[in-house]
């Protein structure tokens, strides 16, 4: 997108080796790739030495991880997407959580300027890291526009055979296998969900919910809770959890699929259920509306300031609130004042406030400002 937009200045790009042969090219005019052969320590080590013999006038890291030594006077932008190891410590291993409290901290307060994706994420870094207000922009992220938009009749039917799903008859999640997505609890609310059980006021112990589980094949039979996204750290405990509770054949981990066949996805899904404990911005959420899929999201962190009036909000720390809001933007049209419909409807348009172009153009300007 900058390319699209700035001719003018001059750009390095620095990639790892293991990228050359598909990321550097040629036609970009002012846009130059530089593949840095340093297989560890890139950063460090490697990004740090380039800054020296290529003498940039302003680094921009487009994640929070910039070089500790780098050329005498060199000024630093850097893109911060969240600070979820701030707020949710024990679901971060160890050592991540050393490095992002140490090393991100002095980085982020040493930078010239702060790239925060959201408002919250601006927020959490005045409140956790002590970044003066003054020194952090607020540029939202964007979306493949080109790529997600719904997916309708045999293309969507075909492309869903692939993964053995049924337009309609699952929800979905897409993001990384990690604790802070708050999995186990959708698992659970999906369990208890799937066997229509009558809702208690709380839901303490798993066995209460495996048996009421078991009982899923006299109701909502059919439906599947689909999980997209890579393995994360701490993961293993989610994996495990459909088996104990007995819905291991109502729940598919499909992993990383290809970003082609995400749109289908979405567009068959009954909805994206994305609960998360925290995110910086949360990119399914506008991939979802741009689908046309309704969204089922947290009603805390930057969640609310992305999705719009376009999802369904619930407590994220409460699986009788997730059971609540599966239920009800499960129900079909003419039930609810046909809340799906309305979600969908609201998701077109809350996407139209988000653009990688419009991300490109407000990051130039932060580029060119620098002081």
């Amino acid at each position: 997108a900058l390319a699209k937009i700035d001719r003018e200045n001059q750009y390095i790009i620095y990639v790892r080796s293991s990228l050359q042969g598909e990321t550097l090219r040629s036609g970009l005019g002012n846009f130059q790739f530089k593949a840095i052969k340093w297989p560890r320590l890139w950063t460090q080590v490697g990004l740090a030495g380039q800054t020296f013999k290529d003498k940039p006038d302003v680094l921009f890291i487009p994640a929070h991880t910039s070089p500790l030594i780098h050329k005498p006077g060199l000024k630093t932008v850097v893109t911060v997407h969240d600070l979820g190891s701030e707020y949710l410590p024990k679901m971060h291993q160890l050592k991540q959580r050393l490095y992002l409290k140490w090393i991100t901290h002095y980085q982020l307060k040493s930078a010239t300027k702060l790239i925060a994706v959201s408002k919250a994420t601006k927020e959490d870094l005045i409140k956790k890291v002590k970044i003066d207000t003054q020194k952090i922009e607020v540029v939202y992220e964007g979306y493949d526009k080109d790529l997600f938009k719904p997916v309708k009749g045999d293309v969507l039917v075909n492309t869903l055979k692939q993964f053995n799903l049924v337009p309609g008859e699952y929800f979905l999640f897409v993001g990384t296998v990690q604790p802070r997505k708050n999995l186990a609890r959708l698992i659970e609310a999906f369990a208890h969900y799937s066997s229509n059980a009558v809702r208690s006021k709380r839901i303490k112990v798993l066995a209460r919910l495996a048996e009421s589980a078991k009982r899923a094949n006299r109701s909502n039979n059919n439906i599947q809770l689909v999980i997209v996204g890579s393995k994360g750290w701490l993961s293993e405990p989610i994996y495990q959890l459909p088996k104990k509770l007995g819905i291991e054949d109502k729940v598919k981990f499909l992993g990383r699929v290809e970003d082609k066949d995400l749109p289908a996805l979405y567009s068959g899904a009954i909805a994206l259920t994305f609960p998360s404990l925290f995110e910086g911005f949360g990119l399914p959420i506008l991939e979802a509306q741009a689908s046309g899929c309704p969204v089922l999201t947290s009603n805390i962190s930057s969640m609310p300031e992305v999705a719009g009036k376009g999802a369904l909000y619930v407590n994220p720390n409460s699986t009788e609130s997730i059971i609540e809001g599966i239920r009800r933007i499960s129900l079909p049209a003419g039930k609810a004042s046909g809340i799906r419909g309305k979600l969908i409807k609201a998701g077109f348009e809350n996407i139209k406030r988000f653009s990688w172009e419009k991300c490109a153009r407000e990051t130039l300007e932060v580029l060119k400002n620098i002081r």
